[in-house]
């Protein structure tokens, strides 16, 4: 999402930054990427393929459709059946696939039964287009009105340490090993703030704040995706070192506490 221009609309400011990014990834043995047509709009995939094609046999890029994009920061949900098959097809022809390992519906469309829009993503992965399918920004009755359509295998919902709105769906995932892939991962608010706990945490642990939120995230569940934007190398290798991050018992107490007052 952040390979971007401002508002999640045209080419980014650092193309070449952007693409370091992407080649960087590789080396920090990171494999799976998650990005979505409606991001430039086709801006990621496109850099993607430019970066990284023909790809490691390891590498999971997992895309999204179903939002189209009216501007900068605009969004409108698209779930017709002929519009998410053009959606998978162009970006199959972007990111140079011949078939698309995880494709998620970016978001449920209030005017089209989710029955069509998911019953043609299963007719595409019944093709071979599409291996994987998961959902975006659902609820635990949503998730289960999806599987009777698809075989559902990740859920992608707005989920950090501050806002966890989405608290039972992490809980559902976890119970019916469901991936759940936090989007939005590091906004911990006040949590940042100089002199709170997680600034405190982190100064104690040599990280940054965003290392604490990604770590806590990972603790949360077995089934926990992280999936932190960037479009800076140097902001790359600190995401991926917070998997290292150890913090004891104690701390993780503490930080739930203030958590829960900051919710």
């Amino acid at each position: 999402m952040r390979l971007t221009g401002e508002g999640i609309w045209d080419d980014p400011k650092d193309p070449a930054e952007c693409k370091r990014v992407l080649k960087r990834l590789l080396d920090l043995n990171v494999n799976f990427i998650d990005t979505a047509d409606s991001y430039g709009p086709e801006v990621s995939e496109n850099l993607i393929a430019e970066a990284l094609h023909p790809y490691p046999k390891n590498l999971v890029i997992a895309t999204k459709g179903g939002l189209t994009r009216q501007g900068p920061d605009q969004w409108a949900p698209v779930g017709r059946r002929e519009y998410l098959r053009q959606c998978v097809e162009m970006s199959l022809r972007r990111l140079k696939l011949e078939r698309i390992d995880l494709y998620q519906l970016h978001r449920f469309d209030p005017r089209v039964p989710v029955e069509e829009s998911l019953g043609e993503l299963k007719k595409m992965q019944e093709e071979g287009k599409i291996r994987y399918i998961g959902v975006s920004e659902t609820t635990v009755a949503d998730i289960q009105r999806a599987q009777q359509i698809v075989r559902v295998v990740s859920v992608q919902n707005k989920y950090n340490i501050t806002d966890r709105a989405y608290e039972d769906v992490v809980e559902y995932c976890t119970k019916n090993k469901l991936a759940f892939i936090p989007w939005f991962p590091l906004a911990a608010g006040e949590l940042t703030k100089p002199g709170g706990v997680l600034d405190k945490l982190a100064q104690a642990h040599n990280a940054t704040t965003s290392q604490v939120a990604i770590a806590w995230l990972l603790r949360r569940s077995p089934v926990m995706l992280p999936i932190p934007g960037t479009s800076r190398v140097k902001h790359l290798e600190e995401n991926v070192a917070a998997a290292e991050l150890k913090l004891s018992e104690a701390e993780w107490q503490s930080l739930e506490e203030e958590a829960k007052k900051a919710a």
